[in-house]
Formats: C-alpha cells, structure tokens, sequence
C-alpha cells in the first residue's frame, strides 16, 4: 500500500467504524470517516479517495444508492467501492455488486480479511496505490521503499517526480492529459498550472537519463503523456 492512499469508510455504527479504524490505521492508509451518506458526499466533493469501504443499511440514503449514484458520475465512476453489510444472501450480494461495487464482506468481519480485501481492490483498480513493486521495461517501482530503478539502478529524483513516475509505470501505454495527470498525481482539488505539469515531466525525464530510460515517457501531440517503448507522436 502506497504511503498516500486515503480510505473513505462510510459507516453508521460506531463500533464498526472503530473496528475499520483498528484494521486498517496500522497499515499507514489515511483514513477519512462519515457516518451518513451526505457527509460521504461533502468529504468525496472536497477530495477524492483512492477507496471506500461502504456500509449498506444507513438512515436516510443507503450505501447501495450512493453507489449507484457515484457510478453515474464522471468524476467518481471509477472509484473502487466495498459495500460492507450483515446481509449475506445470494441475492442481497448481486443487488450490491449491480450498484457499482466491486467487492462484498459481510458482518463480522475479519480483519485480515479486511486488509487483504483492499489490497487486492487496490491492485486491480488502482495499481499506483498497491504496496508491491510495480514495473514496466527497464523501470521498476517500489512504493514501500520510496525507490525507482532503471535497468537495476537507484534513480535520483524528488517526491513529485517519484509519484508521477509511479502513476505511469501502474498504467503504461495510456495517453493522459495534463488535467488528469493533476487529477491522479497531484489531487483532484489542486489549484496548479497545468503547464506544472510540463517541468515535472521534465525533471522526470532527466532522472530516467541518467541511465538512459528518458525516451518512454514521451509526449503526444494535443493529448498528454504516456510511458511506453514505441515511439512518440
């Protein structure tokens, strides 16, 4: 689990909400609570999370409608959900997967089960938050140890640089723009230049040539970005 990943755990019931805490605090995820629906709203308006864990029975809104409602909206479509629930039939399980989550666990829990969940969502969703090492060609990235090699070797390069090489090793071949590269690297709430993005990009690309890898990150004309072995537009 990459060091700045934020869990959003939406739950009404205090003694589970301090069970969440208990299980994922130790693990170094940063963790945002609400207890209801709107103020899952208002803390998701502010910034996005890279995860939530959603309880199903709420007052008011229930966690399954506010899934469903997070998956018709552009800005959290992709957002990895795990709806947490005491309801254990076959049915109830499909009604909460058909709103948008991507995993189910039921009432009590297991801690470990709990972590091992995330963890996993994370790597499939969110590869960029996963804690194992990441690589692709020559480079390799391995969040736990804050370190990016080339071909093998130690890459000298700052904490922005580092989280924007690791964003495109986790999604290689893909075009982003700079807005999005913002979005993902940088937060979604970031009142930044989007030409910051261009001398980030730079000072990444004189990092990898110190052992000759500046040539995957490659711009596409009128697009964005992407790290990839063939040649740039």
């Amino acid at each position: 689990m990459s060091l700045d990943t934020t869990l959003l755990l939406v739950e009404d019931e205090p003694a589970i909400l301090e069970l969440l805490e208990f299980a994922l605090s130790p693990k170094g995820y940063k963790l945002k609570k609400a207890m209801d629906a709107q103020t899952a709203r208002d803390l998701i308006r502010e910034a996005l999370p890279d995860l939530i864990i959603l309880d199903w029975m709420m007052p008011g809104e229930s966690g399954v409608q506010l899934a469903r409602s997070l998956r018709q909206d552009t800005r959290t479509k992709g957002l990895p959900i795990i709806m947490l629930t005491a309801k254990a039939e076959e049915g109830d399980k499909i009604t909460g997967l058909d709103a948008g989550a991507d995993d189910y666990i039921t009432k009590p829990f297991s801690p470990r089960e709990l972590v091992a969940r995330v963890n996993a969502l994370l790597r499939r969703r969110a590869p960029e938050h996963a804690e194992e090492p990441i690589g692709y060609a020559a480079l390799t990235v391995d969040p736990s140890r804050f370190e990016a090699r080339a071909d093998g070797k130690l890459l000298d390069m700052g904490a922005t640089e580092f989280k924007l090489l690791k964003f495109l090793v986790a999604h290689p071949e893909r075009v982003f723009s700079r807005a999005q590269l913002l979005d993902q690297v940088w937060g979604d709430h970031s009142f930044i230049e989007e030409r910051t993005v261009d001398v980030h990009i730079l000072r990444l690309r004189k990092a990898l040539g110190t052992h000759g890898a500046d040539s995957l990150v490659q711009t596409v004309r009128g697009a964005g970005y992407r790290l990839a072995r063939t040649s740039g537009e």
